[in-house]
C-alpha cells in the first residue's frame, strides 16, 4: 500500500475488536511504542489443545470497571517490554484483528494492566506500519463508537 493510500489517523482513535465481540476501546496512537498494548486487569494462562492460551479481562471504557469483557486468545509470544518510565515487564503477546475506520488488520498486542493510564490501549508502530499515517493535530479521524466517547 502506498503512503497516499494509507488511512490517516489522529493522535487518538476508537479501535474495534471483532474477534472479541466487537467492543470499542479508545486508543492513543503512540509512534514511540514498538508494540501495541491493550489493558487487561487480569491475565490467566491455560492450555487448550496442547497450546498455550490466555484468558484476560478488559474494562474497555476508561474511568469505569463496567462493562467487564472476558476474552481468550492463543499466546503468540512472551516478551520483556520496557515502558516509557524504563520499567521492564514480562508480557503475553496475542495476535488479533482490530478494526479502525473501515479497515481490519491482524496485529500483535501485549497485555498489561493500564488501569492507571489515560488510555486503555496504545497503538504502536507494529500496528501503524504500512497501514496508517498519523496527523498529531487531529483526533478521531476514523469515527468510532459514539456511546463510548468520553474525555479526554
Amino acid at each position: 500500500m502506498s503512503k497516499t493510500q494509507r488511512t490517516c489517523v489522529g493522535w487518538r482513535e476508537w479501535v474495534c475488536f471483532p474477534d472479541f465481540g466487537g467492543f470499542h476501546v479508545k486508543a492513543k496512537v503512540d509512534t514511540g511504542a514498538k508494540t501495541s498494548a491493550l489493558h487487561a486487569f487480569f491475565v490467566e494462562p491455560f492450555t487448550r489443545d496442547e497450546r498455550q492460551w490466555v484468558r484476560f479481562g478488559l474494562h474497555p471504557k476508561q474511568g469505569t470497571d463496567e462493562p467487564e469483557v472476558i476474552c481468550e486468545a492463543p499466546v503468540k509470544d512472551q516478551r520483556t517490554v520496557t515502558d516509557s518510565g524504563g520499567h521492564k515487564e514480562e508480557r503475553y503477546v496475542i495476535e488479533t484483528a482490530i478494526q479502525i475506520d473501515s479497515s481490519t488488520h491482524l496485529t500483535e498486542l501485549t497485555l498489561t494492566n493500564r488501569e492507571s493510564m489515560l488510555f486503555r490501549m496504545l497503538l504502536g508502530r507494529n500496528t501503524l506500519a504500512g497501514h496508517f499515517q498519523v496527523d498529531p493535530e487531529q483526533s478521531f479521524l476514523c469515527g468510532g463508537s459514539k456511546e463510548n466517547h468520553e474525555a479526554p
